[in-house]
């Protein structure tokens, strides 16, 4: 509207050719003085653009470079994750990870993870792995411990005793699910951190039998456990989403933990 108004005005001085040269004079330093505004002022408005925000290397994660360990997604193209420890969506309602926003795992357990990846692509190439948490350190575990409140037989169950150090402390346990590629978590029955009994491999049997969970759930389950499998992986009898890829002897021997 501002480029109109100027041409219009523009053509209206310049049209009166019979005008005294004084008059001629006066329009055109009110024509340049128009023009300099406009260029001042710039007829069309640049919208801003917002820089690219900058990932942070804490000194959490540094530590976990400096132990060797590997971003997943830097060696698994297409893979997804979802750092829940690093919110507070989890079963202890609290951000233990804090700015971490990356899954790292030992190398060779997410070339094995990589091979997950792959056998899930053949099977539905609309589908993904989905990763909650890969290495844990054992200062983080020490503080889930410490906050955890729960008799002692049951914390165990959902975070190991960080004295004993854990497959999450060297790197060779992963927690993960399955989505499609919008990031939309397969219906396993029970969440990801839910701490009761639908949850448990161990009782799936007799939730189906119950109509607490559908065959679909255990389609789902089975699909992530046999897909887990084709990278070494095996599961746990307490939790769907938990594979370790070594017992905890050979991880001991293979890596240290990290701390």
């Amino acid at each position: 509207m501002r480029l109109l108004a100027f041409l219009i005005l523009f053509f209206v001085l310049f049209s009166c050719g019979g005008e005294k040269n004084s008059e001629n004079n006066s329009n055109t330093t009110v024509v340049d003085t128009l023009l300099d505004l406009e260029i001042d002022s710039t007829l069309i408005d640049e919208p801003e653009i917002e820089p690219e925000p900058v990932y942070i290397v804490d000194t959490l994660e540094q530590s976990l470079i400096d132990s060797g360990l590997v971003n997943i997604q830097d060696i698994i193209p297409g893979i997804l994750t979802d750092v829940r420890y690093s919110d507070t969506n989890n079963f202890m309602a609290a951000d233990v990870y804090g700015h971490l926003n990356r899954i790292y795992l030992q190398p060779s357990v997410a070339e094995d993870l990589k091979k997950c990846q792959i056998k899930l692509k053949e099977i539905d190439s609309t589908l993904t792995l989905l990763v909650y948490d890969g290495v844990r350190p054992r200062s983080v575990q020490q503080y889930m411990w410490d906050i955890l409140d729960m008799p002692i037989n049951d914390k165990v169950k959902f975070v190991s005793n960080p004295k004993n150090g854990s497959l999450h402390n060297y790197g060779a346990a992963v927690d993960l699910t399955i989505a499609d590629t919008n990031g939309v978590a397969l219906d396993m029955g029970a969440g990801y951190d839910d701490i009761r009994k639908i949850a448990y491999p161990r009782h799936e049997a007799a939730y189906l039998d119950s109509g607490l969970l559908t065959q679909q759930h255990i389609d789902n389950r089975d699909l992530l456990r046999d897909v887990m499998r084709s990278g070494g992986f095996w599961g746990i009898q307490t939790e769907w989403w938990h594979f370790n890829r070594y017992s905890r002897d050979k991880a001991k021997g293979l890596f240290n933990i990290v701390e």
